[in-house]
């Protein structure tokens, strides 16, 4: 296959985060002859969501055939504002980890902002990684760096700042893909479920077993397999 702006595949990585979280999963995806376009995410200029998805439209050089977007946790919520307002840009859409609408348990919620928190000793930190990311029994050490807490706060303050409304289905008619964790107590099941019931037919779930927040560095092959099984339909 011959890379050219359609077979492009964006990614966009989870609150603080960076892309590459994604090396496992984009080496696939080039290895299936797609180019892989990581987003980089700042706080310059940052609002509200659409200030982020503006920046991930900027990175596909905000013109030009459509591309494949993937966003991952707080990603896909930008993936989505990203398909509501640049349909011309997103050819599909994959969201791993899609939360917004059922929330995390109490005990999920505290252990997320305490993977910002620089104050906690190695082991507490890790402690909230593997309660907010990880399913039990997997190795959360494999996320215990990279973890930005000024570009999480201004994230989530844009998050606060954009309705749900703007997002949630991730407007215009290109097709989705949602893969969620069975484990994930973030974004629990149930918001996968509740968006593609509400996109329709456009829209596929694949649900993972050993899956929590994290997903990508807990079951890289199974979403390796779905993604570019997702592709070679679009």
């Amino acid at each position: 296959m011959t890379a050219d702006a359609s077979t492009r595949v964006a990614f966009l990585p989870s609150l603080g985060r960076y892309p590459n979280d994604f090396a496992t999963l984009m080496t696939s995806v080039a290895s299936a002859g797609f180019e892989p376009v990581p987003v980089t995410f700042t706080t310059n200029g940052v609002r509200t969501l659409h200030d982020l998805a503006g920046q991930a439209a900027a990175a596909l050089g905000n013109a030009g055939p459509p591309a494949h977007v993937v966003g991952h946790a707080l990603g896909n919520r930008i993936a989505r504002c990203l398909a509501a307002d640049y349909p011309e840009l997103v050819r599909s859409v994959t969201l791993l980890a899609a939360g917004g609408r059922v929330p995390p348990d109490d005990e999920a919620a505290v252990a997320l902002l305490n993977c910002f928190d620089t104050s906690l000793s190695g082991g507490d930190h890790l402690a909230a990684v593997a309660t907010a990311f990880f399913a039990p029994g997997n190795d959360a050490a494999v996320w215990a760096d990279g973890w930005d807490g000024v570009l999480a706060e201004v994230q989530a303050a844009a998050v606060r700042a954009t309705s749900v409304d703007d997002w949630w289905t991730a407007g215009g008619t290109a097709p989705v893909l949602v893969i969620q964790g069975l484990d994930d107590r973030v974004a629990p099941p149930g918001n996968g479920r509740d968006l593609v019931e509400q996109i329709g037919e456009r829209a596929r779930l694949v649900e993972l077993a050993d899956a929590g927040h994290a997903l990508l560095p807990e079951q890289p092959a199974a979403i390796a397999a779905a993604l570019l099984e997702f592709l070679s339909r679009c």
